[in-house]
């Protein structure tokens, strides 16, 4: 069979995913950055333009988006909804992070599931000439969300983990790592990727007034134990895992997480300068870019890039 030929990508970018728009372009030679220009009017509304608008016609477009916060949201999707309409072959959203996913479901009458919300509102991305648009989206936070989407649009699940993989084959104690959940959640979305490597669960459990983690199940002595999980936030519950893993004997630990999502500069906890609670490694993608410039050099901050990824699924 012969070897199908790559798709030409022109790569549009909001203004925050620049750098990561440009290592993307950087893997591939067929993929081509194109650019916005992010203006607003006075009273604070986007003022867009789409630069070669003409030339894009007939060709294939993806658009990198970050949906960092609720005030950058609307002015990409302006261009999202734009661009599928200037007779392009194909479009692709990329959403690294899908920043509603954590707020899946209703505990009681009133709760808004606000990742329904999200997910309606790119299902009516409009259609480009060769049909819906993909949407890809790195480790969503529960996977059932993929029926959130209507038929309209397909939504493409693509995971950091083999980049966390590759990272720990290369540490010299790669032949002692036990990976870690913190719960029975992370357990589920990510087990059957970590097959070959021992597992500790951990779990929150009830004492009084007080909910504190616990080791369900697996024995992290002597051993780099690995926490992952999709997304932190302030990250209380890694370091309540690091503690309780620590007094079980664990050698080391680190943390592996997709998105470093660390809302009011919660990631200053892990500064080795700051810490009682030590970790070894702390692994982020750059899913958010706001999150990679602020932690640069910070130890035990690495950040694992998903731009030889990005490049890989844009050929899908």
């Amino acid at each position: 069979m012969a070897k199908r030929a790559k798709k030409q990508i022109n790569l549009f970018y909001c203004a925050e995913s620049e750098e990561l728009a440009r290592k993307v372009a950087d893997h591939s030679d067929v993929i081509q950055l194109q650019t916005i220009t992010w203006r607003n009017f006075d009273d604070g509304f986007p003022n867009l333009f789409i630069n070669n608008a003409h030339d894009i016609r007939g060709q294939h477009v993806a658009f990198l988006a970050s949906f960092s916060s609720p005030g950058v949201i609307f002015e990409q999707i302006s261009a999202i909804f734009a661009l599928p309409k200037l007779f392009i072959s194909s479009f692709t959203l990329v959403l690294p992070f899908f920043p509603t996913g954590s707020f899946e479901r209703m505990e009681e009458e009133g709760d808004v599931a606000t990742a329904f919300t999200m997910a309606r509102i790119l299902s009516m991305i409009p259609k480009s000439r060769g049909g819906p648009t993909s949407i890809v989206i790195y480790d969503i936070h529960a996977l059932q969300e993929r029926f959130y989407f209507g038929d309209d649009v397909l939504p493409c699940f693509e995971t950091g983990i083999p980049l966390l993989l590759q990272r720990l084959h290369e540490l010299p104690d790669a032949d002692n790592i036990t990976i870690a959940f913190p719960d029975d959640g992370a357990w589920k979305r990510f087990h059957k990727l970590l097959m070959h490597f021992p597992m500790v669960v951990c779990a929150k459990v009830r004492e009084g007034d007080k909910r504190i983690v616990r080791i369900k199940e697996g024995n992290p002595e002597g051993r780099h134990v690995v926490i992952v999980d999709d997304l932190v936030q302030s990250g209380g519950t890694l370091i309540e895992c690091q503690k309780v893993l620590a007094a079980h004997g664990a050698g080391k630990v680190s943390a592996y997480v997709t998105h470093g999502v660390f809302p009011k500069r919660s990631w200053e906890r892990f500064l080795h300068n700051n810490a009682d609670h030590q970790f070894a490694y702390f692994w982020i993608t750059d899913s958010c870019p706001l999150t990679v410039k602020a932690i640069a050099n910070k130890a035990p901050f690495e950040v694992l890039s998903l731009a030889g990824s990005i490049a890989t699924a844009l050929q899908i």
